[in-house]
């Protein structure tokens, strides 16, 4: 088996849709680890559901065997709740990219 990367730069769906083909878990093994259904792990893969809170992703990730930072979401999250502790930061990013 290919090693695993640390993150992934696929969208939430395809990312865990990946995991569960290297790990061979179905949904409904993943249900079973997460107490969500499998019908709205369906949803989440095939992104007819938003991304779930970071505690959903937490626990995905547990069942998963991965940190909840491999998902890019949960990264863009963390950024976004730091920076707003830090406003002259976002104001030199934004200078710089504008």
């Amino acid at each position: 088996m290919p090693r695993r990367r640390k993150f992934s730069d696929e969208p939430f769906g395809p990312t865990i849709e990946r995991l569960m083909t290297e790990s061979g878990t179905t949904y409904r093994a993943l249900a079973s680890r997460t107490a969500l259904s499998a019908g709205y792990l369906n949803h989440l893969v095939h992104g007819n559901r938003p991304v779930p809170s970071n505690d959903v992703v937490e626990t995905l990730a547990r069942a998963l065997e991965v940190e909840p930072e491999h998902f890019r979401e949960y990264r863009l999250r963390t950024i976004t709740e730091r920076l707003e502790q830090m406003p002259e930061l976002i104001d030199r990013l934004y200078r710089r990219l504008s």
